[in-house]
């Protein structure tokens, strides 16, 4: 009898971890489809390796070089996270501003529009010239690649605040700083993770296009020799390592994300 009533319990939860196993198993087998048609596709058109290599070059060079690759972009995952971190907050302080002196607003949205349109591929050579080849131009060229969307969600989750909130504790005798703590803030977090799932995978490709254009190491160092000596089993290698290291920060976002939005 004990085990009549136990069962029911432990047989609910099974058809959605069947439908969950069965999206991963549909995904890999996807993966692996995809991987024997390009290698069955290079094979046949018999496509030289300088142009397009196969899969099994492309893994065979990424398992030879695993260590060096696994440097490079452990490197570059540095100088990423860090303009990331940098992008954040600049962002996150100009939305700031703007929420408790709404007079800035046009002058900073125009110097954040202008810093926006500039292309990266114009100033990050002249900041490799200024402050060499070092880190400092890579966490730079990827804070003004990120700010940009913190800075537009963050202050728009600061004024998506329910007006009747507004109201209530103003009726309170609520100082602004107490309204920014307990209303603006928590309704701005939901828009600010929004921003991070956005510019977390982008802050890699910023540190990867600032090594391209100058750097003594780092994924991007990599994939410019790999193309300078037309390597492209190196250079399709160092893709897939930088896929993974934009999956493994994306993935961290949305984990921190469920931890602090768990009512969501």
């Amino acid at each position: 009898m004990a085990s009549e009533k136990i069962t029911p319990e432990l047989r609910l939860p099974q058809p959605a971890a069947n439908r969950r196993h069965s999206r991963n198993w549909s995904g890999v087998g996807l993966l692996i489809g995809t991987l024997l048609l390009w290698e069955t596709a290079v094979r046949l058109t018999d496509t030289p390796a300088y142009l397009f290599p196969t899969p099994t070059a492309v893994f065979s060079y990424l398992f030879t070089h695993l260590g060096d690759l696994l440097v490079a972009g452990g490197i570059t995952l540095l100088e990423a996270v860090a303009g990331l971190v940098l992008g954040t907050a600049v962002g996150l302080a100009l939305a700031v501003l703007i929420t408790f002196w709404q007079q800035l607003e046009q002058g900073v949205m125009s110097l954040a529009i202008l810093i926006k349109s500039t292309p990266i591929i114009a100033i990050g050579p002249i900041l490799t010239i200024w402050l060499g080849f070092g880190p400092a131009p890579k966490v730079i060229v990827t804070a003004l690649l990120t700010f940009f969307p913190v800075l537009i969600n963050a202050l728009t989750g600061f004024r998506s605040v329910d007006g009747a909130l507004l109201d209530w504790l103003r009726s309170l005798n609520a100082t602004p700083q107490e309204i920014f703590l307990q209303a603006r803030w928590p309704g701005a977090r939901p828009f600010l993770f929004a921003a991070l799932r956005v510019v977390g995978p982008l802050s890699l490709i910023g540190a990867v296009v600032a090594e391209w254009m100058g750097a003594s190491s780092g994924l991007g160092r990599a994939m410019w020799l790999a193309y300078t000596n037309l390597n492209m089993p190196a250079l399709f290698a160092a893709v897939f390592i930088l896929t993974g290291l934009s999956t493994a920060v994306y993935q961290t976002i949305v984990w921190l994300e469920k931890r602090f939005l768990f009512w969501e």
